[in-house]
């Protein structure tokens, strides 16, 4: 399995407390994030073990699952329900998305 999964399993991790803050005020919005961000480290982990196609066609369902994420995670702070994502959360997420992308676009 990819290594990016693991750091994804570490996001999943460091974002469920802010997912439940956001649940008090928008539970939709919470539940679609744990949906992104559990679609995203799942479609890794289903992808690792296909080939061709059917590979890449779940790194990138991953990879607009982890940007769903992380934009559920700024319109949450725009709609005032969390403090907006700190730098390293940020960059974490970077990470997963440039991962996913060169995986995705490869040639």
């Amino acid at each position: 399995m990819l290594r990016i999964h693991d750091v994804i399993v570490e996001v999943v991790r460091e974002v469920a407390p802010t997912a439940k803050r956001i649940a008090r005020h928008d539970g939709d919005l919470a539940r679609q994030l744990r949906k992104a961000l559990s679609s995203a480290a799942l479609n890794v982990a289903e992808g690792s073990d296909q080939r061709g196609g059917r590979r890449e066609s779940h790194y990138s369902i991953a990879l607009g699952s982890a940007r769903e994420s992380w934009s559920a995670l700024v319109i949450a702070a725009a709609w005032d329900y969390i403090d907006a994502p700190p730098p390293e959360l940020k960059a974490r997420f970077d990470h997963v998305i440039g991962t996913l992308y060169r995986l995705v676009h490869r040639r």
